[in-house]
């Protein structure tokens, strides 16, 4: 069974898919409610519909641009994979859209389903919720596990059987699978929640504010724009978000088990055809996505009368099983695939020579991933979570005004970042002390392992939050919409662990793709005292400050635009405010799409730009330092605006139920409650635009230095001093002629052994101008 367990891989994303048709089916055969309820609906499904097809047809435009640059490149001879990273780039494209549009398809049918169930029951809605999340949160885990399993399985079957040079053009094949995934989830992300936000941030004000009417009041013109953007932004989006993710943190762990095959050399042998070591977080994925369906069988509650705090208990209880489950699961697969020890190079020790690691201190690297993402969430909800100090302590300050609410946020925001900061520097150089890179990478893996339970818990958010806007704009029962309120007070905090599961992936990951950077390009290190690598670093830095800014302005634009139509309506419109009249609801809905259309390409063509001219101008190493600046700021601001716009969410919902303040009862419609109104405007773009795209950021950066490292370490670089030798060294034979074969015979003999004309050329051109070499 061993030597076919690459056929086995792709199973796993089968079996995830299937139980996801299943719950899907399920879902669709709920009832949806009252025909207004079916038309409110209608009009959600209708606008989510149309922006996800006109951003489809932009993507497709930037997939057949860059897909073309791939091809050159290839055909140039500087990417090994050749036509293969081509068409693993427009896979992984196609299946990161089709992820997001899953999660949107079934969110859209879901919502007014349990809206229609709130009418039953608390558990019923609760459960008809949670399988809407747990059908994208499948779909995701399930495409992310067949698709790099097959591709893999496809490579090796075609012939190229894990050699050293066969297994860099697979690789190099599924690097360009996660660049694809990688690029639309960016301007999915972006383009989302510039649309999500720019309507719920008109929406409000004028609606909340102004005309004193409440949240998704069906007299409000914005409110369906507001709903349709909970599904692009916080479920399509997301979805492609963590689609990448997932593929991105395996891909990572797979190149670093190859370096671990290379660096032990002859002394490697097992049975899975030597491919151990980069099969293994496959592996684990796969066994992470079962148990993420087994962890979905315990969330339930029973009680009718329940709490959020009973609703939050059922989530935390399916979400550690499913964690504890497979880490157990991870012990076994280890000791299976993996010898007795491995060794591997830590960069800068033990004098560049392979250190010996036990295969039990790879396991423990796994327990600090599974520890990282189970302790992120917790850290998350304590920040975010209603009832708790932090916003309690935006509460408080709310009663004197609106300033000292938005100061109190920026300044929970901002100290909300020291714990997790401590944890992920703690977690990488725990994982990095037990395995070197492959432990960090192993904890990444380990972490997004169960990818499709926290995703199915994060995608139950927005399908909360869209039912119990149709039960408003329905005019169903009070305690209808009291019982969506309290899924929907769960689904905020839910939504906001979610991020924060996202930051730690790409903090974890973001490392592990570094490491393979620097195996790829060849440099011993990156030296902050040479000019131009600190000058990288700095450039690196400021990045995600300027990309934060880009998000922000382009909602700040769409917003005053969808205000100023708002405005329109309820004075050009006779009958709004009385009910008398119907809003023109699909003009709001424009107005998002075409700002979030528009909007959204600026922020991606700095993140895609900015590596590959760094690295060309500037060299492998301030590349190197620029990948570093990146993620050390990227994460930063990530915990940053996601928990500050978490935690001013939330505080303004308290209200809803009402708070104690100074010793008085204070609720909805207070000036307390405006204050906290205005703070949660701010913070709405702070958590659902610029703040979750920060992962993909650093993500897709780090990425693209990945793909083009070949081309930096191979002579192409100011910063390369030794030309002729890294030819040698970094360019392998696609025909398995090996460095020592080459430099040992002559050209002529080289070229007849099987090379092609763009190998042969670099393989020998050290034998025109340097005999010594």
């Amino acid at each position: 069974m061993s030597d076919k367990l690459i056929y086995i891989l792709p199973v796993f994303g089968l079996l995830g898919l299937v139980y996801m048709l299943y719950l899907s089916s399920w879902v669709k055969k709920q009832s949806a409610g009252s025909d207004k309820m079916k038309k409110l609906s209608g009009y959600i499904a209708t606008g989510a519909l149309a922006f996800l097809k006109a951003e489809y047809r932009m993507l497709a435009v930037f997939v057949v641009i860059a897909g073309a640059a791939l091809g050159f490149l290839s055909a140039m001879g500087y990417i090994y994979a050749g036509m293969y990273i081509v068409v693993a780039f427009v896979i992984g494209a196609v299946f990161s859209a089709l992820a997001g549009n899953i999660g949107m398809r079934i969110a859209t049918k879901a919502n007014v389903r349990t809206a229609e169930a709130a009418k039953t029951s608390l558990p019923q809605a609760m459960k008809v919720a949670f399988r809407g999340g747990t059908v994208m949160g499948l779909g995701v885990a399930g495409l992310a596990v067949f698709g790099l399993s097959a591709i893999f399985m496809f490579l090796v079957w075609d012939g190229n059987h894990g050699g050293e040079s066969d297994m860099t053009i697979i690789l190099e094949t599924l690097a360009g699978f996660s660049l694809g995934a990688e690029c639309i989830a960016l301007f999915a992300r972006v383009g989302g929640g510039i649309y999500t936000k720019a309507a719920d941030v008109g929406a409000d004000l004028v609606g909340k504010v102004e005309a004193g009417i409440p949240e998704d009041d069906p007299r409000n013109p914005a409110t369906i724009a507001d709903n349709v953007g909970d599904n692009v932004g916080d479920v399509a989006g997301m979805g492609a978000d963590l689609f990448g993710s997932y593929v991105a943190t395996m891909l990572a762990a797979m190149v670093l088990g190859n370096y671990v095959i290379l660096d032990m050399g002859p002394d490697f042998s097992d049975s899975f055809r030597n491919m151990g070591p980069i099969l293994m977080p496959v592996l684990i994925a796969g066994v992470g996505l079962v148990f993420s369906i087994m962890g979905t069988w315990v969330i339930r509650i029973k009680n009718n009368e329940a709490k959020e705090k009973e609703v939050q208990g059922a989530f935390n209880l399916g979400n550690w099983g499913s964690i504890v489950l497979t880490g157990i699961a991870s012990f076994f697969i280890i000791n299976w695939m993996l010898p007795e020890s491995i060794s591997m190079k830590f960069f800068g020790e033990n004098n560049g020579d392979p250190i010996v690691i036990e295969r039990i201190r790879v396991f423990y690297s796994v327990l600090i991933g599974l520890a990282v993402g189970g302790l992120i969430a917790m850290l998350t909800e304590y920040y975010t979570a209603m009832g708790k100090k932090p916003v309690m302590g935006i509460i408080k300050n709310s009663s004197t005004g609106a300033a000292t609410n938005i100061i109190a946020g920026l300044s929970l925001g901002m100290m909300s970042t020291f714990a997790p900061i401590i944890l992920f520097a703690g977690a990488i150089w725990g994982a990095y002390a037990c395995a070197g890179f492959y432990g960090v990478a192993i904890a990444a893996s380990a972490m997004m392992a169960t990818t499709a339970m926290q995703l199915a818990i994060d995608a139950f958010g927005p399908i909360a939050d869209n039912a119990g806007g149709i039960a408003e704009m329905s005019e169903l029962e009070p305690e209808v919409r009291e019982r969506t309120d309290i899924l929907d007070a769960v689904g905020n905090t839910t939504a906001a662990v979610g991020k924060g599961f996202a930051i730690a992936s790409a903090a974890l990951t973001a490392l592990a793709l570094f490491a393979a950077y620097v195996t790829f390009t060849g440099i011993d290190g990156i030296n902050i005292f040479k000019a131009k690598v600190l000058a990288a670093l700095f450039i690196g830095g400021m990045i995600p400050v300027v990309f934060s800014a880009m998000a922000m302005s382009s909602v700040g634009k769409a917003a005053m635009a969808m205000v100023k139509e708002v405005r329109r309506q309820f004075k050009d419109i006779p009958g709004i405010m009385e009910g008398k009249a119907e809003p023109e609801y699909d003009k709001c809905v424009d107005i998002s799409t075409k700002a979030a259309l528009k909007e959204m390409m600026l922020p991606g063509i700095l993140t895609i730009a900015g590596p590959i001219v760094i690295g060309f101008t500037m060299g492998a190493e301030a590349l190197g330092a620029y990948m570093a600046g990146v993620t050390v700021s990227g994460v930063l601001w990530a915990i940053f605006q996601n928990n500050a716009g978490g935690a001013w969410d939330n505080a303004k919902k308290s209200f809803e139920a009402g708070v104690e303040i100074d010793g008085e009862m204070t609720f909805k419609g207070s000036e307390a409650h405006k204050a906290a109104v205005t703070g949660d405007t701010v913070g709405d773009p702070f958590k659902d635009t610029s703040g979750p795209s920060m992962n993909i950021l650093i993500k897709l950066t780090c990425l693209v230095g990945l793909v083009i490292a070949p081309i930096l370490g191979s002579g192409h670089s100011t910063e390369n001093e030794n030309t002729n030798k890294a030819q040698i060294e970094n360019h392998i034979c696609p025909k398995n002629c090996t460095k020592e074969q080459c430099a040992s015979k002559g050209k002529e003999v080289v070229c007849e052994f099987g090379c092609t004309k763009s190998c042969c050329a670099k393989k020998t051109s050290h034998k025109d101008t340097n005999a010594n070499v």
